[in-house]
């Protein structure tokens, strides 16, 4: 495997890698929860040793059915000498074997052989995620992404990979969209990166996602945030005739609300109250301009008016739509004119 990263390579600590960079080594722990992420870390380590070794012989292994002996069957070496690949899934589910086993052969990898060891999260196998961890392999944090500007990134650095571009608005409205589910999101930008033949814009992205209920209820928000009532309460009417919740429609307009209120509050300059706040650059500064149109009466009025939506439309109401309306109508009521 002279191509790649030498298998036995470590340090005295772990190395910490993201599941874009990370390279094969002895041993890899691929940990965390997010699903989408680990696949991504272990789709990424198969490809770069497939590369430096096309006769590598992959073996996938489950640790909650493991049986004894089984790992070191199948890191021996070979009478015709293919580097090994083993992917073992479910670690966190590991059998007492497993564990055994799996300590052991930390303490004398294979030197043809890489190991990838996938671990959901909890507890269990604690002992043998600290061992990897202390022998200074490789770590890859698989966590969820929570944030809208964690997921903001992602969709930029994915284009960015590819070596294509996409707007700022761009990135939001797909965050919008299809920022629920981190498969979901990718696919989307995957799509986008093979179909558009220039830079990705907003408009591009409505066109591919405006449908989904998520990208409509922030057009609702936006227009209720830019004072237009009438286009806010005409999209509005239109997302409900069509069939959609209520619930996501009055929770777009809550983020918005809490975005500007967070940003009225802060103080330095877009850069600094990003970090603070968590939040992107750009979004800070779509929100300062925000806060421009905005008294702190009408931006209380307009937070009391959508939590008393959010209420009712969660049942609180016999009537949800009157209840969304309602909010609308006081969000882009309160608005400055200038």
């Amino acid at each position: 495997m002279a191509a790649a990263p030498s298998p036995r390579t470590r340090t005295s600590a772990s190395n910490t890698a993201t599941w874009r960079d990370v390279a094969p080594a002895g041993v890899v722990l691929v940990g965390g929860p997010e699903e989408y992420l680990g696949i991504r870390a272990m789709d990424h380590i198969r490809s770069q040793v497939r590369a430096a070794s096309p006769d590598v012989e992959v073996t996938r292994l489950n640790a909650g059915s493991y049986e004894a002996g089984t790992l070191a069957m199948n890191v021996s070496p070979s009478l015709f000498g293919e580097s090994k690949l083993i992917e073992v899934e479910g670690v966190e589910t590991m059998t007492d074997a497993f564990l055994a086993d799996a300590l052991a052969y930390l303490a004398r990898p294979e030197p043809d052989a890489v190991l990838v060891l996938r671990h959901a999260g909890g507890v269990r196998g604690k002992k043998l995620l600290d061992a990897v961890k202390t022998g200074g392999w490789p770590v890859v944090d698989c966590q969820p992404l929570k944030k809208d500007a964690d997921k903001a990134a992602f969709v930029a650095t994915e284009f960015r990979a590819a070596g294509r571009r996409i707007d700022s608005d761009a990135v939001r409205t797909l965050v919008n969209a299809v920022g629920a589910n981190l498969s979901e999101l990718a696919a989307a930008c995957s799509q986008l990166i093979a179909d558009a033949s220039g830079a990705v814009t907003s408009d591009l992205v409505d066109r591919y996602y405006g449908g989904r209920i998520e990208a409509t209820a922030f057009k609702v928000a936006d227009a209720a945030m830019a004072g237009n009532g009438p286009a806010a309460l005409s999209t509005l009417r239109h997302a409900l005739a069509t069939g959609a919740d209520p619930v996501p429609l009055v929770a777009a307009l809550a983020a918005k609300l809490r975005t500007v209120a967070k940003v009225a509050g802060a103080q330095g300059s877009s850069a600094q109250i990003a970090k603070e706040l968590g939040m992107q650059a750009w979004l800070v500064e779509q929100a300062q301009r925000d806060v421009r149109r905005w008294t702190p009466e009408g931006l209380i009025r307009s937070i009391q008016a959508t939590a008393e939506a959010d209420a009712q439309v969660k049942g609180l109401s016999r009537d949800p739509v009157y209840a969304v309306e309602h909010a609308v109508t006081v969000i882009a009521t309160s608005v400055l004119r200038h």
